[in-house]
């Protein structure tokens, strides 16, 4: 005899998102479904020949990608914000992926021509695009639309309108634990995690001394940088300015340094490193961000601002020299005080880098 599941024990459609996202990073399908109408979507990164062979039984596939990536292409995005794709009937999974990933794009400067779809519903497309940005992955994606009476099997499903709304809205963050780090630059040091209910990447807040929580605390919001803080990579300015940071906050004796992951300004540290091979053809790094597919930045300030009203601040003097970091935390209900410019890092090495901060990024240096 079977038992129906017990509904407290069945995934929320937080966790159904959740676990979608380690479905494309796995190059498992996920289904996209808005009333009677049911898409399958697998991350084009992901997509192998066995997939894309079992995609075509299914009906015939779509390739999304952002309107950055089809401006490199030359195709023509008619959904405004993203172009739709028909798959070559000859066409593998590597056409697919170098499609969507530039690496190649100077030794294989003819792709096309491609077959733009024009009008219908891009809904389910502009989703699957989203989702494998919040996977970290390129942003394409390979859609087919299901038949009414198809089976899903075990993929998971998404609602679609709900998803959207789940992608949009800001997380809310708990704190998990707390311990005392002596550091270098103060000893009274302080370590607090805090982990989104989405169930994504954790985020880190270094606490030194006492601070004042009816007072504007000394703060800095720190975007992840493995290359840059842990590596010493002479190619950003990321590492200086995170401890520069902390020595400011020592000599004060109070204040906090949020470390987001956020590497890359939101895209990952894998999408970062093609932006790097990239950036190494001659492209800036918005440039090369938009060959790959994405923003200028995909960063998402709101987690800065959730975490500082969860231990109890409300507002901030804020160690910047990022003009969106202040408007972000304002608009988020966070005062800042003050603004206190952070420079550090400069050499031969990330001269063109900080100059293209400054004349795209608007950043004050």
């Amino acid at each position: 005899m079977t038992h129906p599941m017990i509904p407290l024990l069945e995934p929320t459609d937080a966790e159904r998102v959740a676990r979608a996202l380690g479905d494309l990073r796995l190059g498992l399908p996920v289904v996209l479904r808005e009333g009677d109408r049911s898409t399958i979507a697998v991350a084009a990164e992901g997509l192998n020949g066995a997939r894309l062979d079992a995609l075509r039984q299914v009906g015939t596939p779509t390739l999304a990608i952002t309107d950055w990536r089809a401006a490199t292409l030359k195709a023509r995005a008619y959904d405004g914000d993203l172009a739709r794709l028909s798959l070559p009937t000859d066409a593998e999974a590597a056409w697919v992926q170098a499609v969507a990933d530039p690496a190649t794009d100077l030794a294989n400067p003819l792709l096309g021509p491609f077959r733009e779809m024009r009008g219908g519903d891009a809904s389910a497309a502009r989703l699957a695009i989203r989702l494998a940005k919040a996977a970290h992955l390129l942003p394409a994606a390979v859609l087919v639309d299901l038949p009414a009476d198809a089976a899903t099997g075990d993929l998971t499903v998404l609602p679609m309108a709900v998803t959207e709304r789940l992608l949009s809205a800001p997380v809310r963050h708990y704190p998990v634990v707390s311990g005392r780090v002596p550091l270098a630059v103060h000893a009274a040091g302080r370590v607090h995690v805090f982990r989104p209910e989405t169930g994504g990447d954790e985020h880190y807040v270094t606490e030194i001394g006492s601070p004042d929580r009816a007072k504007p605390v000394l703060a800095r919001l720190h975007s992840a940088c493995f290359t840059g803080d842990v590596l010493g990579s002479l190619k950003c300015d990321c590492g200086p300015q995170l401890h520069a940071a902390l020595a400011r906050i020592a000599e004060e004796g109070e204040g906090v340094l949020i470390y987001l992951n956020q590497e890359g300004r939101g895209i990952g540290l894998a999408n970062k490193m093609r932006a790097y091979s990239l950036q190494d053809q001659g492209f800036d790094t918005v440039e090369a961000n938009h060959r790959l597919g994405f923003e200028d930045d995909e960063r998402d300030f709101r987690i800065g601002a959730d975490i500082l009203r969860r231990m109890g601040f409300g507002a901030v003097r804020l160690m910047t020299n990022n003009p969106a970091k202040v408007a972000m935390m304002e608009s988020c209900g966070i005062r800042v005080a003050e603004r206190v410019p952070l420079k550090a890092g400069l050499n031969p090495l990330n001269q063109d880098y900080l100059d293209v901060k400054a004349k795209k990024s608007g950043h004050l240096l």
